[in-house]
């Protein structure tokens, strides 16, 4: 279920909800049965200091002043200071992809990857979020509450995963023409299976065997796709996505796509047909045999 908290965070925020919508539903019933009280009985003489005492001071320290409190509380409580162990991942929100970089355990570069956030169950999660063009804003309904990412300032999430499993995030603040398509996956896991999918991002980019693969490879390097796009020990484009294991992905331009050879050479020839206004631009031009050799080796970077 889309709202169905699976982190303590998450938790938290959907209590006080529920809190607050039983809380207006009282005020609301309360309303209308003083509505049909004066309706029933309309010659009934009003007397003011009644109704201040009861609207005014009774109904605020009976009802108003808890959810305060309540509401202070869990908000100290979510903005506290992460413990020392928790995992730092740096996300920056372009238009209309994620960027996600993880710091090396070995202490090697960072480990760079797009649009699929892999966090392990039980551990505290702390995301340094920022965007370098307009106002994006995070939203993983299941795990945490949104957080604005405005150009020039530096914001952080701080949450946790209680169960493993696979939620959808979004960016929820207006950004563009291919806003609505700005989605973000995140897959938590065991810890034993973060850390295997992290040594896996870490190992170097994969050399290709087959000869369409290694056709490929040339047409990363000589059709324009280096200048964007990293791959580890090929390329250092910073413009789009690193695809150093974009085949380990399980989807394509921000979970528009699922990730297979045959919609990579789709978004790679017809990118702007399928998300207008992307950066990316469409290379239908480039033929169906170099498309073709471009997917072979993109499948292989896993």
């Amino acid at each position: 279920m889309p709202l169905e908290a699976a982190g303590p965070v998450a938790e938290s925020i959907a209590t006080l909800t529920r809190a607050m919508f039983i809380a207006g539903a009282l005020v609301f019933v309360a309303v209308m049965l003083l509505l049909g009280l004066a309706v029933a009985r309309p010659a009934r003489r009003i007397v003011p200091r009644v109704w201040l005492l009861g609207g005014g001071v009774l109904l605020p320290l009976l009802l108003l002043v808890p959810l305060l409190i309540d509401s202070v509380r869990r908000a100290h409580a979510l903005t506290a200071s992460p413990p020392a162990d928790a995992l730092l991942i740096g996300v920056t929100a372009r238009m209309w992809w994620w960027e996600l970089r993880y710091r090396d355990p070995a202490g090697g570069a960072d480990i760079v990857t797009a649009n699929e956030l892999h966090l392990p169950v039980g551990r505290t999660v702390r995301l340094s979020l920022s965007s370098p063009d307009v106002i994006h804003s995070l939203w993983v309904p299941q795990l945490a509450g949104k957080m604005d990412l405005v150009p020039g300032r530096q914001a952080h999430l701080v949450f946790s995963a209680t169960d493993s499993g696979v939620f959808d995030g979004a960016c929820a603040e207006y950004c563009g023409e291919q806003h609505t398509r700005m989605a973000l996956r995140v897959v938590a896991s065991e810890p034993v299976a973060f850390d295997a999918w992290l040594r896996q991002q870490r190992a170097a980019a994969r050399e290709p065997d087959a000869p369409l693969a290694r056709a490929g490879r040339d047409a990363f390097l000589t059709s324009g796709c280096a200048a964007c796009h990293r791959i580890a020990g090929l390329s250092q484009g910073t413009l789009g996505p690193d695809l150093s294991h974009v085949a380990s992905r399980h989807t394509l331009a921000a979970m528009r796509l699922p990730n297979n050879e045959q919609t990579l050479r789709l978004w790679i020839g017809e990118a702007q047909s399928l998300k207008p206004g992307a950066h990316m631009p469409s290379f239908a031009h480039l033929g169906a045999p170099t498309l073709e050799a471009l997917a072979a080796y993109l499948t292989t970077l896993k």
